[in-house]
């Protein structure tokens, strides 16, 4: 009975959105409804004093982005809520497609000015592949904004997925009297209150109320008319269609300004779906069984630069996890305890006894874990769709500090468990090439090689248009392919073979003269 009220009472979601949209913004002042921080940090403004709890790597303050995806977990009118607040920049893209493996539902974040951008296209495309319910929150309304019907229109036709509005906001820019809560059928007013506290005044009055007036005179009939527009338009909204993937709700609200975001957690925590079925490559796992199983969806190292602990985010699908209970470390066939299993917020940690489907447990990690690794009491499982993705830019990387040699090996080697980036060796040379989805992380690595690792590393031009593992069942014509193509043979870091196309024109011609040899782009196959 506990395990049912305790997975029932689950919310895990992702949040995300194209760079700069407010999404770290927003996470923050959910945290501050939640009473899990006092005072809400922004990610980049001088008048606010606290940098935001989520961004808590020193590049990520320098920058003011996110770099690496957050785990936060607070209690809100008794739903446990577990947040994962994503990098937006896209050459960070790949940390977010394995986020949106770990969690139940999704948040996107929409500015108002500029409406749907590319980035979250293509997150919103990782969603539909996985039927992942979706919300969206349509940010900035206190600046100059396109209309709310036309960004509404352009979410369906971008997104390729229907709408319907849950709240309505009263005026945009600098006029911007508040929003009217659909959901909850409520006027909540804007009063440009203190941005750093839960402030902000919600009002049980109702539509056609004569006392409206008082509160947000001359927009009282043009509210009127818009919502008599949004129930013509949009079907009533219908809670089956939207855990189903196929309607999103929309709020409207400032997340800077502190406003909309309580409505927007008041119904999320109402509608959102608590923890459902995880697939595996062997059955169909549901969360009220008894036994526990759980995947590793990311790894980092450095949480703690004094401590240069790793930590392994394990995502639990069914059962209870408990505190110094063994449990079954599926590649390694070995049985594990963890005598010290944390929850988190942001880079603060609790040691935690007991955890249930739905939440994200921080394991301590000497270096045994890697992305995608299951945990069982025994039964012999292993979770799918978790990929590393082809990297698309490449460097040879150089140790910079002769003197420095172990550093730089020992940092190498857990930031590429992180998933940070690849790495593979030359077998005409022995020497290692990175191999990112973005220029970005090439900075980062170097970044965090110096100031986590004490090791200085340069990089080197390396002529390589795409990176394939390839496998095949024709010995004979893999071992001329081996020959053959010797120069541009290397092997990755679990020491598969992995093919280094110099130009897409190589690439398809080694695809057509050698048929039995399969090429793959990712590397769950």
């Amino acid at each position: 009975m506990e395990l049912e009220q305790e997975i029932r009472r689950r919310r895990t979601f992702a949040i995300i959105s194209h760079p700069d949209a407010g999404k770290t913004t927003l996470t923050e002042k959910l945290l501050l409804f939640g009473g899990a921080i006092h005072v809400a940090g922004a990610v980049k403004s001088n008048k606010i004093k606290k940098g935001a709890t989520s961004d808590f790597m020193e590049i990520e303050r320098q920058r003011g982005i996110s770099v690496a995806t957050s785990v936060m977990g607070f209690e809100y009118k008794d739903v446990k809520i577990n947040i994962l607040d994503t990098p937006g920049h896209e050459d960070f893209a790949e940390d977010t497609y394995r986020t949106l493996t770990a969690v139940d539902s999704v948040i996107i974040v929409i500015d108002g000015a500029k409406g749907v951008e590319t980035q979250t296209r293509k997150l919103m495309e990782v969603c539909r592949m996985r039927n992942t319910p979706v919300m969206v929150f349509i940010n900035k309304l206190d600046r100059p904004c396109k209309d709310p019907f036309d960004l509404l229109d352009e979410i369906e036709k971008e997104l390729k997925i229907k709408v319907r509005p849950l709240a309505w906001p009263i005026s945009t820019g600098p006029t911007f009297k508040g929003v009217y809560d659909l959901y909850g059928d409520r006027l909540s007013l804007f009063f440009g209150a203190d941005k750093q506290s839960a402030e902000g005044e919600t009002l049980d009055v109702k539509l056609n109320d004569p006392a409206i007036d008082k509160y947000i005179e001359p927009f009282t009939q043009h509210l009127r008319d818009d919502l008599e527009l949004v129930e013509g338009v949009y079907p009533p909204f219908e809670l089956d269609s939207y855990r189903a993937g196929t309607v999103a709700p929309v709020f409207f609200g400032s997340a800077l300004n502190n406003f909309g975001v309580r409505e927007l957690l008041d119904c999320f925590i109402d509608i959102a779906p608590s923890p459902g079925k995880s697939h595996t490559a062997q059955r169909d796992i549901d969360p009220y069984e008894p036994k526990l199983t759980g995947f590793v969806f990311k790894i980092h190292a450095n949480m703690d630069p004094n401590h240069r602990d790793r930590i392994a985010f394990l995502k639990i699908c069914s059962g209870v996890f408990e505190r110094n209970k063994p449990y079954l470390h599926v590649r390694s066939g070995k049985n594990i305890k963890f005598a010290a299993p944390t929850a988190f917020m942001a880079e603060k940690k609790s040691v935690i006894d007991e955890a249930y489907p739905g939440d994200i447990v921080g394991l301590h990690d000497t270096g045994n874990f890697k992305i995608g690794d299951t945990f069982t009491e025994g039964e012999q499982l292993q979770f799918v769709g978790i990929p590393s993705f082809s990297p698309e830019l490449f460097r040879y990387i150089e140790n910079g500090d002769p003197m420095k040699f172990k550093q730089l090996a020992k940092g190498i080697d857990q930031l590429m468990d992180e998933g940070v980036a690849q790495l593979f060796t030359s077998k005409m040379n022995g020497r290692k090439i990175i191999g990112t989805v973005g220029a970005l992380q090439f900075e980062v690595i170097q970044y965090r090689l110096e100031h986590e690792y004490g090791a200085l590393c340069r990089y080197e031009p390396v002529q390589v248009y795409k990176a394939c593992w390839v496998e095949s069942d024709n010995e004979a014509q893999m071992e001329d392919f081996r020959k053959r193509k010797f120069n541009s043979m290397a092997l990755d870091k679990h020491g598969r073979e992995v093919f280094l196309a110099d130009t897409s024109y190589a690439l398809s011609l080694a695809q057509e003269k050698f048929p039995d040899i399969r090429f793959h782009f990712t590397s769950e196959f």
